[in-house]
């Protein structure tokens, strides 16, 4: 968190074990949860990434396998696919990044 907060930015951490349970949820609980508003979101999963494009929407990221039937000793796994809090802090600083440029009024080209 401190990665974050001296940067200015409010991390919100969700735990999300089931996305089924999740989704029986009233809209309002799921709203709290996962403000629409809130566009700037990263998925975590050391498994595959079916089903978090929903939740991460078309602005946020995911981190995990993509890939089926990797199989190890853990320490393998997490070095191979680059598992790290570390990678996790720049994809989060990515998003956060790409949806600040967005808000920035973009230069015009002029015409000569």
């Amino acid at each position: 968190m401190t990665f974050f907060s001296k940067k200015g930015i409010k991390p919100r951490l969700v735990s999300m074990p089931s996305f089924n349970l999740f989704e029986q949820q009233t809209d309002d609980y799921k709203e709290s949860v996962l403000p629409k508003g809130i566009r700037a979101r990263v998925g975590v999963e050391f498994a595959g990434d079916f089903g978090w494009g929903h939740y991460v929407g078309l602005d946020g990221k995911f981190v995990g396998m993509k890939t089926f039937g990797e199989s190890a000793p853990l320490s393998r796994l997490l070095e191979k696919f680059d598992f790290t809090a570390e990678r996790v802090a720049n994809v989060a600083e990515e998003v956060v990044g790409d949806l600040s440029d967005e808000s920035q009024p973009k230069k015009r080209m002029r015409k000569n």
